[in-house]
């Protein structure tokens, strides 16, 4: 395996775009990018621009009579009636729908491509993440599921076991549904209580279909929980399963909407928490899948604020040229992030915070904390069947 990460990049994904006033505004991935190269990441790793994904590849994951509708409303944009879920509030119709979701699907497949064969042992594509896209349905701002996919692709190339890992706020549901089954797959999520944020779904007793019983894997979390309980969830149940299911390769999803400041969801993390949390699973991809890792974005809605740092923050450690917290935001891009969105951005790469958590094992459970009570509930869930202590 040669050394190195690839970035995959083709502008044409900012074509993925709901309309004015839609929460996924694709400038946030143009801000990524111009962060990234603010940085110079673009010269420590290798920006590519895989193929567009085509519909055998699509196939692996979605129906083609779904794949026919995304195409349809994508030529007509007006004739979608809500049908697949095309044409909704969340997902409302646009011209170039099915080219823009292929190509997002295609540099996430890409990205697995390149780092099963060795070509790279790390690849990010913050464009992807779209973990809410069913089989046969849009939903949640997700056309075509590039997560699911890439796995899919994976397992087609060979993959004995592959781990998925999802950090978003909400419930990373459509790449569970795609692999429910399949005991090759193991998922985990780590996202705010189903009771109050969609899809409603990723209670911890959702824990795999027959023949793949403790493969689903779901923490959710109290409203309100701040790094510390944060970091203590994902510490407390991933490197665990990790070791326990022993993965080909770590794909992950690095939706950046457990922020303080998102508009759509009630966590209370920073991105110096986020940024703990892709350090982490950089070491454990190389602790327990040979480094093999694919790293994607995901949801995240304070597009100035929040997600440029939080991903450039992921390429840089992906890269192995990771961005001291404390360090100045360029002004050149402080003042091109303002010309885009009229909206001042942030002076540092922190937001001042020094995450700290305490360990699951140092520590003991604390029956009055509920992010505990969640934890215990998960690991009571799904942890007898890899053989390890509740």
């Amino acid at each position: 395996m040669s050394g190195g990460a690839q970035v995959m990049w083709d502008e044409a994904v900012t074509g993925y775009d709901f309309g004015p006033g839609h929460p996924m505004d694709p400038v946030r991935l143009a801000l990524t990018m111009r962060l990234v190269e603010a940085f110079g990441l673009d010269r420590k790793a290798d920006v590519v621009a895989a193929n567009t994904a085509g519909d055998s590849t699509l196939r692996l994951v979605h129906r083609a009579d779904y794949i026919e509708a995304v195409r349809r409303v994508s030529a007509a944009p007006k004739s979608a009636d809500g049908s697949y879920g095309l044409g909704t509030e969340d997902d409302p119709a646009f011209a170039g729908m099915h080219e823009a979701s292929a190509l997002i699907a295609g540099q996430s497949v890409g990205a697995a491509e390149a780092v099963w064969r060795g070509e790279v042992p790390h690849a990010v594509n913050f464009a992807g993440g779209l973990h809410h896209a069913m089989a046969g349905a849009a939903a949640g701002f997700c056309v075509y599921n590039d997560a699911a996919l890439a796995i899919a692709r994976l397992l087609e190339l060979g993959a004995e076991r592959v781990a998925y890992v999802d950090v978003d706020v909400h419930h990373g549901d459509g790449v569970q549904a795609a692999f429910w089954g399949d005991p090759r797959v193991l998922t985990i999520s780590v996202h705010e209580h189903p009771r109050l944020l969609f899809p409603g779904t990723g209670w911890p007793e959702e824990a795999g279909g027959q023949g793949a019983e403790g493969t689903a894997v779901n923490v959710a979390l109290p409203p309100g929980t701040t790094d510390d309980g944060w970091l203590r969830a994902v510490h407390a149940v991933v490197p665990e399963l990790l070791s326990a299911f022993r993965p080909s390769v770590l794909v992950s999803q690095h939706g950046a909407d457990t922020h303080i400041e998102d508009p759509l969801a009630h966590l209370a993390v920073t991105v110096d928490a986020q940024r703990a949390a892709s350090v982490a699973l950089h070491e454990w991809a190389h602790e327990y899948a040979d480094g093999r890792w694919v790293a994607l974005g995901g949801g995240g809605y304070a597009v100035v604020d929040v997600v440029p740092r939080s991903w450039a923050h992921l390429v840089g450690i992906a890269a192995g040229a990771p961005i001291p917290p404390e360090t100045e935001v360029p002004e050149e891009w402080r003042q091109e992030a303002y010309l885009m969105t009229r909206q001042t951005a942030p002076l540092r790469m922190t937001d001042g915070a020094d995450p700290q958590w305490r360990d699951w094992h140092e520590s003991g459970y604390d029956p009055a904390d509920p992010v505990d009570q969640a934890v215990l509930a998960t690991r009571r869930a799904v942890f007898p069947g890899h053989g390890l202590l509740p």
